[in-house]
Formats: C-alpha cells, sequence, structure tokens
C-alpha cells in the first residue's frame, strides 16, 4: 500500500500527539507541567487532530462525490476497519488486565462499546481520553449523510456553506447555554469538563474547519490555488492567530468569552497550517522532520495507549529505583516507551486490519488519491485532553 507522503500533514500529526503527550504527562504523572507553557497548551493537540480528521475525511467524500463513485457502504466499513481493532484491543485491556486498568472506576460498558463515553463522562472515568475518539467516530457516522442528504438538494453548495455557518453558531450557543448552567470557576471543574469540553456538540469547531477547507478544494478551484500560493503567508497568519488564541486560554481558560470562541479560533488557526501543509511551496511543506512520518503513522496507536503505560511505568520508577517523575531518565523511558508500544500496537493490530481493508474494501480511485495523507499519515484523532 504504497502512496505519496505529505510531509507537512505528518509534522503536524506529529505534533499533535507530542502535544498530548505533554498534557497528559502533566496531568497523570508528574502532576506539574513538566513541559512548560507546552504542557499546559497540550490539550490543544487533540484540537489539531480534529482539524485534520475534518479536511481530510471531508476530501475523501468530497472528491468521491465529485468523481460520481462515493460509496456510503465502503465509506463506514473502511472507516470501522481503521478505528475498531486498536480500540477494542485497548479496551480489552482496560476490561481484563487490572494492573492496566487500575483503581479507576469504569463507565457502563454499552457506551465504551458504542463509542459514546464523551455523553456525560465523568472526569477520572477509566479510558476517559476516549471520549475525542468517541467525537470523531460520531462525525465519521453522521458527515457523509449530511453531505449525501445536502447534495441531494438544489443550491447544494450554497446550502452546504450555510450549514458550516450555522454549525458553527450552534457550538457557540450550546457552549454559551452550558457556561451558563456550570458557570465554572478560574481553574475550571469536572462539570466544566463534562458539560462544555466533552459534549460533541461543543467540540466540533475544529472538525468543521477542516471540511471547510476540503469544500474549497474541491469546489472553489480557483480560491483554493491563490490560498496555497500563499502558503508561507499561511504559516505566518495560522501561527500567530494560534499564538493569540493560546494566550487567551492560557489567561481565562474556563471564561465565558473564552468558552465561547476560543475553540472556532483555535479551528482557523489550525485550518491556517492546515493549508500550508499543502502549499507546495511553503515551509512547512517542503520540510521534512527527521521520525515525523513514522510517529505520524503511529499516532492512533500510541494515543490509545501512552497514557496508562506511563502511569505504570513511571511508579514502577518511583518505587524501585526512586526515579522521580521529572527526571530525565523517567522522561525519556516513557517516552521511547510509548514509542515502541505504540509501533506494536500499530505492526501488530492495525497494519493486519489495513491489509484485510485494502483486499476486501478497496477505495475508488478518487477516494484513494483525496485520502493519501489520510490512510498514511492519519488515524482517528485522538484526544489529548487530560481527565
Amino acid at each position: 500500500m504504497k502512496t505519496q507522503r505529505i510531509h507537512g500533514l505528518d509534522t503536524l500529526r506529529a505534533l499533535a500527539i507530542m502535544l498530548v503527550f505533554t498534557n497528559h504527562y502533566m496531568g497523570f504523572v508528574s502532576n506539574r507541567p513538566t513541559f512548560g507553557v507546552v504542557s499546559e497548551l497540550g490539550w490543544m493537540g487533540v484540537d489539531l487532530f480534529f482539524a485534520l480528521s475534518g479536511y481530510l475525511i471531508g476530501n475523501q467524500i468530497f472528491a468521491g462525490l465529485r468523481q460520481d463513485n462515493f460509496s456510503l457502504k465502503n465509506f463506514y466499513a473502511r472507516r470501522l476497519l481503521r478505528t475498531l481493532p486498536n480500540y477494542y484491543v485497548v479496551l480489552a485491556l482496560y476490561a481484563f488486565w487490572p494492573l492496566w486498568a487500575g483503581s479507576t472506576q469504569h463507565a457502563p460498558w454499552w457506551q465504551y462499546w458504542t463509542f459514546t463515553l464523551n455523553l456525560e463522562l465523568i472526569p477520572g472515568t477509566r479510558f476517559s481520553h476516549a471520549w475525542s475518539l468517541c467525537v470523531e467516530e460520531q462525525f465519521y457516522m453522521l458527515l457523509p449523510a449530511a453531505v449525501l442528504l445536502i447534495a441531494a438538494c438544489r443550491g447544494s453548495l450554497a446550502l452546504g456553506w450555510c450549514a458550516i455557518a450555522a454549525s458553527v453558531a450552534a457550538g457557540m450557543a450550546f457552549r454559551a447555554l452550558a457556561w451558563q448552567d456550570v458557570q465554572p470557576p478560574a481553574g475550571g471543574n469536572a462539570r466544566a469538563y463534562t458539560e462544555i469540553y466533552y459534549a460533541t456538540w461543543c467540540r466540533f469547531d475544529e472538525l468543521l474547519a477542516g471540511v471547510a477547507l476540503a469544500m474549497v478544494k474541491n469546489y472553489h478551484a480557483a480560491l483554493w490555488a491563490r490560498l496555497t500560493s500563499a502558503g508561507n503567508w499561511m504559516l505566518t497568519g495560522g501561527l500567530l492567530l494560534f499564538s493569540l488564541t493560546a494566550w487567551f486560554f492560557l489567561d481565562a481558560h474556563f471564561g465565558y468569552v473564552v468558552s465561547v470562541v476560543g475553540y472556532p479560533l483555535l479551528g482557523v488557526a489550525f485550518g491556517m497550517l492546515l493549508l500550508a501543509a499543502l502549499s507546495p511551496g511553503s515551509l512547512l511543506a517542503r520540510l521534512r522532520v527527521p521520525g515525523a512520518a513514522s510517529i505520524a503513522i503511529w499516532s492512533y496507536a500510541i494515543y490509545l495507549t501512552h497514557k496508562q503505560l506511563c502511569i505504570i511505568l513511571a511508579n514502577e520508577l518511583q518505587e524501585r529505583y526512586r526515579l522521580g517523575a521529572e527526571h530525565p531518565l523517567t522522561i525519556g523511558i516513557l517516552i521511547a516507551a510509548s514509542l515502541v508500544v505504540g509501533f506494536l500496537l500499530y505492526l501488530l493490530v492495525e497494519t493486519p486490519f489495513m491489509k484485510l481493508r485494502e483486499r476486501f474494501v478497496p477505495a475508488s480511485r478518487a477516494g484513494n488519491s483525496a485520502s493519501t495523507s489520510r490512510e498514511q499519515s492519519t488515524s482517528p484523532s485522538p484526544h489529548p485532553a487530560a481527565q
């Protein structure tokens, strides 16, 4: 299954999982911002994953529709063969291996099986970081059906853009209402995570930003050409907007204004970075970061396993060798272990199912070309946030 890599997307994907790792390390291993401000902002890695998914999945769907060979059945089959095997293997570890499960309380098991864990999720629940996989899986199920419904209407392109705008506005309204109900303190609380951070209807801004980008690529060729001809400007603008949005969140993460408008701003910032990654002449597109491609390919497996693995290993290193969580050797061991275990899960579980998928549910020609980077450099987006 050889495909041409898109190095900019590899870089963004690897960056996203690194951000996730630093945030989880702070929240569950060291209980300190071990990697400084990067640890505090690491939860944004999930939003970068969402933006990547929105673009790459949207691009598959729109390209297939334009070529008139999009199959809803094949789309769902390919997505499930991509997402389920790794997830259910790791879920089995949480269910049947006490060391892996730890002392955390699990949610009703049907929520894990049906990817609805994020609905009314209580922070600290077993395998809680699967909440972002739930958001993505729900997105995978709903988006193509919604697109097909809109495509059957007159003026479908205009209607599609109206749907995206209305969805962004709805997300802002949902967060505003949830914030008024929760009114979280400055440092946040469990209800803020449950009602605002984990809830599907409050967390699709970056997914929509990616979908909007895919629409521009497939239906507004002239605009796409202009945007991708200014890749370095997109990179600069995206970094500036990301820095500004990050400052807003650092200053008042759980404040009303930031809760309502912060996520759409983050979606725009990541959309600009995606444009830079897809612009042939930009620095981000030309730069090949050593190891980024491998980390990008393994990122789904790393995401699923790294948090609990680090908790277990950090406890062992502390008890056996008196190595604290912030000791450089501990950090190095935990990073290396996360990479190795992620690679093994990818090799032993994900890869065989990808081969089965290519054999029994081959992508259409349009789907192949549209999803090159998704198939090789991404898997379902994981989140990082803590809890």
